[in-house]
């Protein structure tokens, strides 16, 4: 049984009183402000007192909660203390009781609707109640009224009223009032739990020349909700669901901490809604410059997408006091970890200052230009401190916000004006952001956040395009601002890098990369730089200068002709001038040969290991299966077919017969090609030849005993084989080598587990396989190993193979065929695997601007020279890392970095990939640390790691990520903050670098970095494989998995939306999280874990499970079932997106884990919330307050 608990509202608004008969409104009088224009805007309502206008109220009335009714006795018109008539619920005179002041001079009457209409009030003129006049809009008042103190110092004056006299002000510690709605009618309470009201019509953000929209307020029924609001979804798990529970408290709500709900009331002498127009306003598009905004682009720079250009100067402000920003931002009833957009407003291609949020805390938005009224500066309004309100008190701020800025804010935003400090002053963003690490919980979603924005000079690209600038799936730098000196660099301890995906997979929605067809390639003449987005043409478009080494260069003749069409072409369209990322068919001149064709060898275990694990069969069976899959466009594709246990067997395919025969080379020791012109056949001649070899392949050795393995005499076989042309070579490999060459011995020691030694079990334990791998490399020969064994693999020794070639490496401890979950995702891996459209005989080289080189490389390939990587294949989705140093300083503003890649594709043509990469040069620090990408900094730093732990010790290689990070806090605290010495209470971090210390302490956790005795060799080495290896999106979900709560989700969640399958939001990695009766999902690119509490309801285990009860489920490797209940649907909807998303070939199995289930299980998936404690690594808040003290007893 299902249980349902319904939302609850909360606050339930009460029936409004009938209209006190004979009531009329009274309308304070407004003065014409001379040669201020005018706004059309219905006046409020103000109440008051007679004989003492503008008097505030008494002082210690009980704080009254909005929406409630009053229990006031003696207010006239409302007996017995009730709610006042024709005033809305939770409403309270100012000025005590009595009645109102009549409109204008005595004996005046009040105007009609349509006066009211014709009329406008002068711009500027504060009115007691209008919701969006800004603080900093008020007038002085007249010498001798009284003015009453905040508790934090003397608050400006309300302007003159009627008579000139004082306008009432509101008495600190009582509440804001509203006033009642025009034309009377019920209005709502204000409820914590709703958003603010919008603002009325003829507010400030409204444009002086525009005419107000006046919308007439309708009645509405208590528990109705009003018109055009959205409607609040029912928690559950489908649409109307039950929430599953077990035992009381748990199951009824998301895991998720929530901070208290603030209502939504402005702060005593604050604007009623002025913290919320960043609500009413956010995206708005901004057509001209206006006060408080930032100016818009140039208009060369407009349209140019990713490359942004520095703000023109706009009008103006009034008063020349500029925009007056609120003293206070309110939350408006968020949860600490509520779904909000992953990418800030700062995100990469966004404009500069474009929703920029400054140091000390979260700023709304500036209004649209159009829409935003005059705005006048009152001298110190900035410094008056608000007083806090009890609803505010020890509330924490959010994850990178701040509630109101404190004097080390403030001190942070002084220290972040860096005047004078850009060499080259068009680099004016939006300023530093500085937020606290401890106290609060990292907020995850900003994980998936683009990197900061690209802000480069104006007219840095010669053309408009958004995609001048390399998207940071392709390539992506740690710095996206350089610094200009390498000793600034260093300053600021952040390692300077790319982090390349040249073959990144495109899916559906993707763009596909722009090819150049009709073969003009522009190059550089003197750095062989290829023409791009940020050249130069110079001479009336005759000649162009190379924006690497500035030389000046010839247009090719043929660059404005298009030969296919024997007609002129407009310059400003090529492709290669408008896309960063570009694919030239290269002419003759590029080869040294005729393309290869695409060759596969399968290099089959058949000992005895592997016919018994099912490896065998399944492989057999897939091959058999993805024929058609394999890229075969032209027709000459080749394959080949080679199967080692103590002996080789080839098989030649080319037969008269049509049947496979079968040729045995038995001497290991000096291998031979028997028949080497048969070996290998072209896939669509020989089609049938080969699916009678994979039919029988497994029952020709079902029988063996054969234990020997001769794996490393049949790749020498192999390459002889496939030498001559070049292609890959795919190993499935179900035993350990142990015949001649290369053979391999057992040598994991449990007891050099979690040691200094145990670097030794990371590394080759035979010189063979590297050689070999130098050998096929200069040969254009790849060698991809797929690894299967219950027993010891030795991943360090084989895994050397795909490193030096290109290749990958998959591994499958403890495979099975008879568990269907196992053959299914190495059936799934290996299909995915051969129907990918590579590249072949590859080179790669990265160029940069005169200054910066090369240092070092990460990632499967051999390096050739200084620069240049040989690839003999380019697997998609495979990453490369490369660290970057000074050779001298750098003189101009904008530093490129260009990729090309000259390879062969899948279709048998010979292209060059070319990727631009183009950043803004700063001698700024603050600028050097608000430009840092954590995403590329962490895949950086993941690749030095593994290259240190393998090369060195394990202990060398955490402590590496560690004093990294000390160095980063510590710099920064002492260039940025102004606590610049001495101990400080808390770590403080610039907002994009802020989850940092989550993803060094997700490293540290790892499989591949962790300490202990408990991990064999095999699990580290493929962790370090896949840390050097993985792009972006999936490395980081690798090192900080994705948890999620299944059993309370929404009711949108696992259903198709407008961007596909709607995921629910991500959960903070701690167990805290976790409930008795709760379903979780955890996954990390390579597994995903199902976690069911012990108290889950039955109804639970039935509709995902479709079993009675808890104890009934199945944990371990499984396959989730396929249901007609709406829940099952939706997790299998939710598993395949997650599997879909990483773009890789890996196919991520499927755990369930049940509360008091496998021990081994628990520990597993326990290991992965990072955010606790596991001996004997500290807990994230534990790691915080090490590094805190580092920092603290450290001197940067």
């Amino acid at each position: 049984m299902a249980y349902s608990q319904p939302p609850t509202p909360s606050m339930r608004p009460a029936q409004a009183p009938p209209p006190r008969p004979g009531a009329r409104p009274a309308y304070p009088q407004q003065q014409q402000h001379p040669g201020q224009p005018f706004h059309q805007q219905p006046y409020q309502q103000q109440p008051g007192q007679p004989g003492q206008p503008g008097q505030p109220g008494q002082p210690g009335q009980p704080f009254q909660q909005a929406g409630r009714p009053m229990s006031r006795p003696g207010t006239p018109g409302a007996p017995g203390g009730g709610p006042i008539p024709g005033q809305p619920l939770g409403y309270r005179p100012v000025n005590g009781p009595g009645p109102v002041p009549t409109y204008g001079q005595p004996g005046q009457q009040p105007p009609s609707q349509q006066q009211l209409q014709q009329r406008t009030p002068p711009v500027g003129m504060v009115r007691p109640h209008d919701p969006n006049q800004n603080n900093a809009m008020r007038r002085p008042s007249q010498a001798g009224t009284s003015v009453p103190q905040s508790p934090s110092g003397p608050r400006p004056p309300m302007p003159p009223g009627p008579y000139g006299q004082q306008q009432p002000q509101h008495q600190p510690g009582q509440p804001l009032q509203r006033p009642p709605p025009i034309g009377g009618g019920i209005q709502r309470a204000p409820s914590p739990m709703m958003r603010p009201p919008m603002s009325q019509p003829g507010s400030p953000g409204m444009p002086p020349y525009s005419s107000p929209k006046i919308r007439p307020l309708t009645a509405q029924v208590p528990g109705q909700q009003p018109p055009g609001s959205p409607a609040v979804k029912p928690m559950g798990y489908n649409a109307g669901p039950p929430v599953y529970q077990g035992a009381a408290g748990y199951g009824q709500s998301p895991s998720q901490p929530q901070t208290p709900k603030i209502p939504s009331q402005p702060h005593p002498g604050q604007p009623y809604q002025q913290h919320h127009q960043q609500s009413l306003y956010q995206g708005a598009p901004q057509t001209h410059g206006a006060p408080g905004m930032p100016p818009a682009p140039s208009p060369a720079a407009q349209g140019q997408g990713l490359v942004n250009a520095p703000p023109v100067p706009g009008p103006p402000t009034p008063h020349g006091g500029g925009a007056h920003k609120p003293k206070r931002v309110y939350p408006q009833g968020m949860d600490a970890y509520s779904d909000q957009s992953a990418a800030p407003a700062n995100s990469y291609g966004a404009a500069p200052g474009a929703g920029f949020t400054p140091a000390g805390g979260a700023q709304p938005a500036m209004p649209n230009a159009a829409e935003q009224g005059p705005q006048f500066f009152v001298p110190g309004e900035k410094q008056q401190q608000q007083p806090v309100p009890a609803y505010q008190q020890g509330l924490q701020p959010l994850a990178g916000q701040s509630l109101q800025p404190n004097v080390n804010q403030l001190t942070n935003q002084m220290a972040g004006m860096t005047m004078g400090a850009n060499a080259f002053g068009y680099n004016t963003g939006p300023q530093l952001s500085t937020v606290a690490l401890m106290g609060s919980a990292p907020r995850i979603q900003d994980l998936d956040a683009d990197p900061p924005a690209i802000r480069l000079p104006p007219n840095a690209a010669i053309t408009q395009s958004p995609n001048a600038n390399s998207h940071p799936s392709y390539k992506r730098s740690t710095l996206n601002a350089v610094p200009g000196t390498s000793q600034l660099l260093t300053k600021s301890r952040i390692p300077f890098g790319l982090v390349i995906t040249p073959y990144r997979s495109i899916k559906d929605g993707d763009e596909p990369v722009p090819v150049v067809t009709d073969s003009v390639i522009a190059r550089c003449r003197r750095c062989r730089t290829y023409i791009n987005p940020f050249v130069t043409f110079i001479e009336g478009g005759q000649r162009w200068k190379c924006n690497m080494c500035f030389t000046a260069n010839e247009v090719p003749s043929s660059f404005d002709y298009d030969p296919q069409t024997q007609q002129p072409v407009d310059r400003w369209q090529r492709k290669e001038l408008n896309h960063a990322v570009v694919e030239y068919i290269a002419p003759t001149e590029y080869m040294v040969r005729p393309p290869q064709p695409l060759v596969y060898l399968f290099m089959i275990d058949v000992s005895y290991p592997a016919i018994q694990s099912g490896m065998v069969a399944t492989a057999a069976t897939t091959i058999l299966e993805s024929l058609d899959r394999i890229p075969n466009d032209e027709g000459c594709t080749k394959i080949g077919i080679v199967t080692v246990d103590s002996s080789i067997h080839f098989y030649n395919l080319n037969t008269s017969s049509g049947e496979p025969q079968m040729l045995v080379v038995s001497d290991l020791e000096d291998p031979f090609l028997p028949q080497p012109e048969d070996l290998l056949c072209n896939l669509s001649e020989c089609r049938s030849t080969l699916e009678a070899l994979l039919n029988r392949l497994n029952d020709m050795f079902k029988d063996t005993q054969n234990v020997g393995n001769a794996l490393g005499p049949a790749l020498q076989s192999a390459y002889k084989l496939i030498s001559p042309i070049g292609g890959k070579i795919l190993c499935l490999q179900a035993s350990l080598p142990n015949l001649e060459a290369g053979a391999l011995k057992m040598r994991e020691d449990p007891k050099l587990l979690g040691t200094a030694k145990e670097s030794t079990l990371l590394q080759a334990a035979s010189n063979f396989y590297k050689t070999f791998a130098v050998d096929c490399s200069k040969s254009q020969v790849c060698v991809d190993m797929f690894l299967f064994g219950s027993q010891y693999s030795d991943v360090a020794t084989l895994s050397c193979l795909p490193r030096f070639t290109g290749g990958s490496t998959f591994f499958y401890p403890a495979f099975t065929a008879a568990k269907s979950e196992d053959a299914l995702k190495f059936a799934h891996e290996l299909a995915e695997f051969l129907s990918q459209r590579i590249a072949l005989e590859a080179v790669m080289r990265v160029r940069a601007s005169k200054g910066l080189r090369m240092s070092a490389f990460y990632g499967n390939f051999f390096v050739r020279s200084t620069d240049l990587l040989s690839l003999p294949n380019v697997p998609r989705d495979q990453s490369y890392s490369i660290e970057i140093s000074y050779e001298d300083n750098l003189t101009i503003p904008v530093v490129c970095f260009q990729t090309a890649l000259l390879h062969t594709s899948s279709s048998g043509e010979r292209r060059i990939r070319v990727l631009t990469l183009a950043l803004p040069v700063t001698n700024s620090l603050h600028e050097v640390f608000q430009s840092a990408d954590q995403v590329a900094i962490t895949t950086l730093l993941a690749c030095k790691a593994v290259e240190r732990g393998m090369n060195s010790k394990l202990d060398d290689a955490r402590d590496a990520l560690t004093n990294k990070m000390v160095d980063l806090l510590g710099v920064y605290k002492t260039h940025m903050t102004a606590a610049s010495s001495g101990a400080t209470p808390n770590l403080q971090i610039c907002d994009n670098l802020k989850l940092m210390p989550l993803l060094m302490l997700g490293m540290l956790k790892h499989v591949a970095l962790r300490g202990g005795s408990q991990i064999p060799s095999d699990l580290r080495s493929y962790a370090m494989h896949l840390f050097s290896t993985l792009p972006s999106q999936c490395l980081i979900p690798y090192i900080h998995p994705r948890f999620y709560a299944l059993h309370n989700m929404p009711a949108d969640c696992g259903t198709i939306g407008d961007n596909g399958i709607v995921m629910p939001q991500a959960m903070n990695l701690s167990s805290e999280r976790l409930e008795r009766g709760g379903l979780f999902m955890l996954e990390d690119s390579q597994n995903i874990f199902l976690w069911i509490g012990r108290d889950a309801v039955p109804q639970l285990c039935i509709d995902l499970f479709g079993v009675p009860n808890y104890e009934s489920i199945r944990g371990g490797k499984t396959t989730l079932p396929t249901l007609e209940t709406d829940f099952n649907q939706r997790i299998n909807l939710i598993i395949g997106k997650t599997r879909e998303m990483r773009r890789t070939a890996y196919y991520p199995q499927l755990y369930v884990i049940k509360e008091d289930g496998d021990q081994a299980l628990r520990l597993w998936f326990l290991s992965h919330l990072i955010e606790d404690r596991a001996e004997p690594i500290m807990s994230y808040y534990q790691y915080l307050g090490h590094l805190k003290d580092r920092v603290n007893s450290g001197s940067f």
